[in-house]
C-alpha cells in the first residue's frame, strides 16, 4: 500500500501570519520590541511560507493574555439592589402592558416592542453594573 507522506513542515496561511503580526505590534506598543525590530519582524512575517518561521519569529515574546470575556456580569452586580428595582419595574410594566392589551381586544400584541426596550434597559443596567463592580471589587448592599 502507498502511504501519504506527511510533509515535515505545514505551511502558513493569512490567518497565521495575521496573528503572528498581532503578538509583535502589541509587543512593540508595550516596549518590549523598538521600532526598527518590529518592522523587521513584520517583514519576515509577511515572508514566511511555513509556520515554523512564525513561530521563530515570537519564540522571545511572552504568550498574549487570554481575552476577557465581553459581559462582565458578577454575581455581585447582579445582586444589586438598584439592579433588583429595575427588574421588579420591568415585570409590573411589562405586566400592566399584557393586561391594557387584553382589555383593548386589538388584534396583534402590541406590547412587545415596548416590552422589548424595557428588557434592553435592563441587560444595560446590568452590563454598566458588571464594569462598575469589576473595578471596585465588590457591590456593596
Amino acid at each position: 500500500m502507498d502511504e501519504k507522506k506527511i510533509p515535515a513542515r505545514l505551511r502558513a496561511a493569512d490567518g497565521d501570519r495575521e496573528r503572528v503580526a498581532t503578538v509583535i505590534q502589541a509587543a512593540g506598543a508595550e516596549g518590549r520590541l523598538g521600532l526598527d525590530e518590529v518592522e523587521d519582524r513584520l517583514t519576515a512575517v509577511y515572508a514566511a511560507r511555513y509556520t515554523d518561521e512564525l513561530a521563530e519569529l515570537t519564540a522571545d515574546l511572552p504568550a498574549p493574555e487570554p481575552k476577557r470575556p465581553r459581559l462582565p456580569l458578577t454575581a455581585d452586580a447582579l445582586r444589586h439592589p438598584a439592579l433588583r428595582v429595575h427588574l421588579a419595574a420591568v415585570v409590573a410594566l411589562s405586566v400592566l402592558l399584557v393586561i391594557r392589551w387584553a382589555i383593548s381586544g386589538a388584534p396583534f400584541f402590541w406590547p412587545a416592542m415596548p416590552m422589548c426596550w424595557l428588557v434592553v434597559s435592563l441587560f444595560v443596567h446590568a452590563r454598566i453594573r458588571g464594569f462598575r463592580s469589576r473595578g471596585r471589587g465588590a457591590v456593596p448592599y
